[in-house]
């Protein structure tokens, strides 16, 4: 709800010659904001609005958000923001910057950059790669990382309050009907019942923490290369001290709205690759959800101040409807895709993946990655001969059987990639499907020899230290007793995930 008028803010801001531009000062609009584009500057002004999660209602508090925006992302992008500029009367009525007078206003000065460098941008472009989002997720964990733990509440006190501004906020719309806010809250309260324990367990092990609380694509850019976070919530601690998973939920449910699956996936792999939260994976459906729900009603609200009805209401009902979908109960799986080096084992995991499971996709645990780990060193680097000491592949195989178990415990998805040339290793993985009373699908990947040996041979960045040395001592290996569904691993990617996704169907129990 707008509370006051702030037409003298924005003459003030449009006026070129008072913000230094040599040109026509643009104009962008948000819910809570307004952004005016003037040269190689730009200001940042709070709409005048009370909100139940942000009150921006007087002068007084909008300088206090703006101060705080600056202390906040001048941690992460302090090349972007440069100050707090205070909008004061001048005697004659008129507006000033930094003046004596009376504070009519306050706006966040930012160093202007090419906006075609924003991820929003990029994804619509179709320029947000495998190695890009790597990146960004390992910098998404590294923020996460030396984020402040917060101890307030317990972590289902936490997300409860969530849910709380999400109802407040549903109330004061007229997009979506009684009956079906009703349904969906209720679903939400559902889910937080079930999930109460892990998140209370969570927050006491240090998950909760100041998060940036808004991380979705459009608030990620690129400088000089790299993937960066900017324009934090700055207005309410309260929504931005989450459980760390619940603020990459956000960037995970943006991705998979906007057609994104395989990015919502690999982002969450690679998240939890590197910051070693396993427990947290089965609560990401349930945070995606409310962060869909957050979306909603925040585009509803954008229709209540006056916004294009017809387009903003078709995108508030499709955030409705995927928070719907996310609550929705899946049956969790394991999938075991095996194979000679070379036969495109994790290619095919991270094509299935996505498709497996509740939105983000199945948790895939990679025999490379985890050897890796177990030996401290990033993915990509080259691990010694005895790194694959036949006991320490043994620790290897182990390992994947135990970090599944309890995500399928959990009702998450699993895919396993690993060679599996071993019965024992086999019974072992199928055996931690078997415990959690889950469907268990095992695949083996096989194509002619000279395919591998070009695969292999062509390979230069990954997770994978094999050679065609490799190749060839599992060549000479005799592999019996595999019982796992044969599939020609020459064929396309995708035909292989499609005739994997059709036996998994095939084999559902009723």
């Amino acid at each position: 709800m707008i509370v006051e008028d702030q037409s003298a803010t924005v003459a003030f801001l449009q006026d070129p010659s008072c913000v230094g531009s040599a040109a026509p000062v643009e104009t962008i609009d948000t819910h809570i904001s307004r952004i005016f584009l003037a040269g190689d500057h730009a200001f940042k002004m709070k709409r005048a609005v009370k909100l139940p999660y942000a009150d921006f209602s007087t002068p007084a508090l909008r300088l206090a958000a703006c101060e705080k925006e600056i202390e906040l992302n001048g941690a992460t992008t302090p090349e972007i923001y440069l100050g707090v500029r205070r909008i004061t009367r001048m005697p004659d009525g008129g507006a000033e910057f930094d003046g004596d007078g009376e504070l009519l206003d306050a706006v966040v000065e930012m160093k202007r950059f090419d906006q075609e460098c924003i991820f929003d941008h990029l994804a619509s472009e179709g320029l947000l790669t495998h190695g890009l989002m790597t990146e960004t997720a390992r910098m998404i964990v590294q923020f996460h990382r030396t984020a402040p733990v917060v101890h307030m509440t317990s972590g289902s006190q936490n997300i409860g309050g969530v849910l709380d501004i999400n109802e407040a906020a549903f109330a004061g719309s007229h997009v979506f009907g009684d009956a079906e806010v009703a349904d969906l809250n209720r679903a939400f309260r559902e889910a937080l019942s079930r999930h109460s324990p892990l998140l209370d367990r969570r927050e006491a092990a240090g998950k909760v923490r100041r998060c940036h609380g808004d991380l979705h694509l459009r608030n990620i850019c690129l400088l000089d290369g790299a993937p960066r976070l900017f324009d934090c919530i700055e207005f309410n601690d309260a929504i931005a001290t989450v459980d760390v998973l619940y603020d990459l939920a956000f960037l995970l449910m943006d991705l998979w709205h906007r057609g994104f699956p395989e990015h919502a996936n690999l982002v969450m792999n690679r998240y939890l690759d590197e910051a070693d939260d396993e427990d947290g994976f089965p609560l990401l459906p349930f945070f995606m959800a409310v962060r869909a729900a957050v979306r909603a009603h925040v585009t509803a609200t954008r229709i209540e101040d006056g916004g294009a009805s017809g387009t903003l209401t078709d995108e508030a009902r499709s955030y409705f409807d995927l928070a719907r979908t996310l609550l929705g109960d899946q049956r969790p799986r394991l999938v075991t895709i095996g194979g000679l080096s070379g036969t495109g084992k994790t290619t095919v995991a991270e094509a299935l993946a996505p498709r497996l499971g509740p939105p983000p996709g199945a948790r895939i645990v990679e025999s490379d990655r985890v050897r890796k780990a177990m030996h401290g060193v990033p993915a990509e680097t080259r691990l010694p001969a005895k790194a694959y000491a036949p006991q320490v592949s043994e620790r290897v195989y182990r390992e994947m059987a135990w970090r599944s178990a309890p995500i399928l415990a959990e009702g998450g998805s699993v895919v396993a990639d690993a060679v599996f040339d071993r019965s024992e290793n086999r019974e072992a993985i199928e055996k931690a499907a078997g415990n959690e009373h889950a469907p268990f699908t095992g695949i083996w990947l096989q194509t002619d020899p000279a395919i591998l040996w070009d695969r292999v041979g062509a390979r230069r960045d990954g997770p994978s230290d094999a050679t065609v040395d490799v190749l060839s001592r599992q060549q000479e290996r005799r592999i019996e007793g595999v019982t796992w569904h044969r599939i020609d691993a020459g064929r396309p990617v995708e035909d292989i995930a499609d005739a994997i996704l059709s036996l998994c169907r095939l084999h559902e129990p009723p």
